[in-house]
């Protein structure tokens, strides 16, 4: 019995569609950091000035609203849903991971306790929802660094005034106890297809 052409063309579409799938994740990839990561430095940048300029108390503020508000531009400007999540939350209104990012960033813990560099660390991918839309997820570790460490370090090393400023605008905090170096949480994307 000889393949028929039309199961023979099946056959070919089939082989060649991971590749496709692999070329349009590459690109997808490649513009959303393109797109999304420059709003990292200035979140980074706000932070540091302001632990300088006001001390840790005193940069609660940029934290709270200078972040999201560099996040929300990135957002006008593209129509994508962009935002910081975290398994430890300060903020659990806006931060809590969903069940994707959730195991994304267990799986960024066990690649960094494998050796993987913290600022290494993203995933992408093309899913599908319930409904049948297609959308491309991207999570980009937020790793840990030293100014960090001001309000998100070890509970007992955080003063008094910082503990109960961080008890009044978050009331829910779970955001300490890190080192540096470890995954604070991560910047996450999700862009409709």
């Amino acid at each position: 019995m000889k393949p028929t052409v039309a199961f023979l063309a099946s056959l070919s579409l089939v082989s060649v569609m991971p590749a496709v799938r692999a070329q349009e994740e590459a690109s997808l990839l490649a513009e959303t950091r393109k797109t999304a990561l420059p709003v990292l430095p200035k979140v980074v940048q706000a932070m540091q000035t302001a632990v300088q300029e006001n001390g840790p108390v005193g940069a609660i503020p940029v934290c709270k609203e200078k972040a999201p508000q560099l996040l929300q531009e990135v957002r006008q400007q593209t129509g994508w849903s962009i935002r910081r999540v975290s398994l430890k939350t300060r903020n659990p209104a806006t931060g809590t991971p969903d069940a994707w990012e959730a195991r994304q960033l267990a799986d960024f813990n066990i690649r960094l306790a494998n050796g993987a560099k913290p600022e290494q660390l993203e995933v992408g991918e093309i899913v599908v929802a319930a409904g049948g839309q297609r959308s491309y997820r991207y999570l980009k570790a937020l790793p840990v660094a030293e100014v960090c460490l001001s309000c998100h370090g070890p509970a007992d090393s955080l003063s008094a005034e910082l503990k109960a400023a961080l008890a009044r605008d978050y009331p829910q905090d779970r955001a300490t106890g890190y080192a540096a170096g470890q995954v604070r949480g991560a910047l996450s994307v999700i862009r409709p297809l």
